[in-house]
């Protein structure tokens, strides 16, 4: 893979956690780096440098990780809807991942980042990507991760006609 092509857009409101990514990133190969320090500096930034991938945190102010994927995948004046996106954080919890995930976040990682989990969330964007879908309340990448073998109808989300809870 060639990381020295990647143009990749840091945001943070932390200058550390935006050093340590930027070695990682820098140790892999990657030299095109840009930092904002938060999703409204990131908007703009995207406007004028077409980024190949974002990696954000998700607690920032004043406009946080969600709020700035919401507005790069929902807003009609987005730079680019469909930039991956790696969601960084330290609050792992099922309902802040579910939050960036319905989002349109692509890959989410959690703190304490490490060299091989960055590497191994930029190759699933990268040899591993999924398609967009734009339904009622979403756009972003697909959020099915597996196929399963067992379903046999045309819906796979709950509340569509036919799905059963116990599928979730």
């Amino acid at each position: 893979m060639r990381f020295d092509l990647l143009k990749i857009l840091l945001v943070d409101d932390n200058q550390h956690m935006r050093l340590l990514l930027t070695e990682i990133l820098r140790a892999l190969g990657v030299r095109r780096i840009y930092e904002a320090v938060d999703g409204a500096e990131a908007l703009r930034m995207m406007r004028e440098i077409e980024m190949d991938l974002v990696m954000t945190d998700l607690t920032m102010g004043p406009l946080d990780g969600i709020d700035f994927v919401n507005l790069l995948r929902n807003s009609p004046d987005s730079p680019a809807p469909f930039a991956p996106v790696i969601m960084i954080t330290g609050h792992s919890t099922m309902r802040r991942v579910a939050e960036a995930r319905d989002a349109g976040v692509n890959e989410f990682l959690a703190k304490p980042v490490t060299a091989r989990g960055v590497i191994h969330r930029i190759n699933l964007l990268i040899e591993h990507p999924r398609p967009f879908i734009r339904c009622a309340g979403y756009f972003g990448p697909d959020r099915r991760r597996r196929p399963d073998p067992a379903f046999t109808g045309p819906w796979r989300r709950q509340g569509d006609p036919g799905v059963e809870e116990a599928m979730y």
